[in-house]
């Protein structure tokens, strides 16, 4: 009679685990974030190339100041930069591991919020709606209601309501709000330091507009960095950047049927 070994057979070893989620932090962050912003660049400039080309126009500074302040052109870009954007920033939160809506808060906020968020917009832009007419500046960028008259000229409003009210809210939310906020906050900068970066970096993508202006939008951006640290949820800086934007339109064309 063989004697058989008690002992219990070895267990196979686990496999490994594998690489854990990451958040990328102030240098990734930053490389990442220009990728984003360059792949928005080369899907707004599809549109000028393409208009381009179609129109057989010639390639002189007249020619693209024309076609840069055309309502149209300006409405197809911003549309073109959003799926180019989510592409972009699909890639950078892949390469971390995460979730693309958890990387960036995508949690859909209550209506109390969202209540919350508009009523302290209205509070922001009635200050700085004061303070213009004090002190004697426009309501509204003049180059907007030129934009907005090139756009009912070409039959393309609706066009330009959905690029400035849905698009680029959602366009430039997930990329300040939603990623580079994400990222500066786990760093040296904290929450706080994070809102102020990424509001500086919003403020820098309008530089089409003056001094003043760029102070109103520096301020919205320190509100939606705020809500977007308050409430967790991206998707409620995009509520309340769209409300900016649809107040702004709708001022714009108000401005424009007066004059």
């Amino acid at each position: 009679m063989t004697m058989e070994s008690s002992a219990s057979p070895a267990l196979p070893e686990p496999p490994p685990a594998g690489r854990p989620p990451r958040v990328w932090k102030f240098f990734g962050t930053c490389l990442w974030g220009l990728f984003a912003f360059a792949a928005m660049f080369a899907g707004q400039f599809v549109v000028v190339a393409y208009i381009l080309v179609r129109d057989r126009a010639a390639l002189d500074v007249e020619t693209f100041k024309a076609l840069l302040s055309s309502g149209l052109t300006i409405s197809l870009s911003v549309v073109m930069g959003l799926p180019a954007v989510l592409g972009a920033l699909w890639i950078a939160t892949r390469a971390a591991r995460m979730p693309f809506a958890d990387y960036l808060a995508l949690r859909v906020p209550s209506w109390l919020t969202v209540a919350f968020g508009a009523a302290a917009l209205l509070v922001l832009i009635t200050g700085w709606d004061m303070l213009s007419r004090v002190i004697g500046r426009e309501a509204s960028p003049g180059f907007m209601v030129d934009v907005l008259r090139s756009a009912q000229a070409d039959g393309a409003l609706w066009l330009l309501v959905f690029a400035f009210c849905v698009a680029a809210p959602v366009t430039e939310e997930f990329f300040a709000r939603g990623f580079l906020y994400r990222g500066w906050s786990e760093t040296f900068l904290r929450p706080f330091g994070a809102i102020v970066l990424s509001s500086a970096v919003w403020t820098a993508m309008h530089l089409q507009y003056n001094w003043f202006f760029l102070g109103q939008v520096f301020s919205i951006g320190l509100l939606l960095g705020y809500l977007r640290y308050r409430f967790n949820s991206t998707w409620l800086t995009v509520a309340v950047h769209g409300l900016n934007n649809l107040l702004a339109t709708l001022q714009t064309i108000w401005l424009a049927s007066q004059s």
